[in-house]
């Protein structure tokens, strides 16, 4: 999640805070479809919304799709309209269609959400990643840190890494396991998986 201030000088840093997300969940084969989506979504928000509304990003992995949501505070609802040929404006939601899975808009509490949805395919390596930065956001979580990781840290990513290894090995030892035992076969399984 990522508030920001609409602004043209900020779609930038949308872009590069939403392929920085998608590198850290394992992702990035979407990465140039979600950024030009962040881009004409946030664009909307300037051109519809006015400059300098608050805004919010908002970007889901799932199973089998990535849902990135853009929430700002009108209630007016986004039409798909036929652009008139030499237009400045009116191609953004057809471009959006055409990139995304689904998109659709909908109204909240404070103002509305329009949304779209990418296709990540069920690669099993995606989802492996995809679980395992959940298990360590909600590690960093349970150790009162911000429950995000950040990849522009690596020295701090693999510190939160090798902490939750070495307490699942507590764990494994206090229930009478083996911890080279299981490290040995999580190594043989992780190299069957690359192979």
């Amino acid at each position: 999640m990522l508030p920001f201030e609409a602004e043209p000088a900020g779609v930038g840093d949308l872009r590069r805070f939403a392929r920085r997300q998608l590198d850290e969940w394992g992702i990035p084969a979407v990465a140039e479809e979600v950024q030009l989506a962040v881009t004409e979504l946030a664009t909307n928000v300037i051109r519809h919304v006015g400059p300098g509304a608050v805004a919010t990003l908002l970007m889901e992995p799932r199973e089998e799709t990535l849902r990135v949501e853009l929430h700002d505070q009108s209630h007016a609802m986004p039409e798909l309209t036929d652009p008139q040929c030499g237009a400045e404006c009116g191609r953004g939601l057809h471009l959006l269609a055409g990139l995304s899975s689904g998109w659709g808009a909908v109204v909240t509490a404070t103002g509305k959400a329009v949304w779209c949805e990418f296709d990540l395919g069920s690669d099993a390596r995606c989802l492996q990643i995809q679980r395992a930065a959940a298990a360590l956001e909600s590690y960093q979580r349970a150790q009162g840190g911000p429950g995000r990781l950040c990849v522009s840290h690596p020295a701090a990513f693999e510190n939160c890494a090798t902490e939750l290894i070495a307490d699942l090995l507590h764990w494994l030892v206090a229930r009478g396991g083996e911890p080279d035992a299981l490290l040995e076969r999580a190594q043989m399984h992780f190299e069957a998986e690359v192979a």
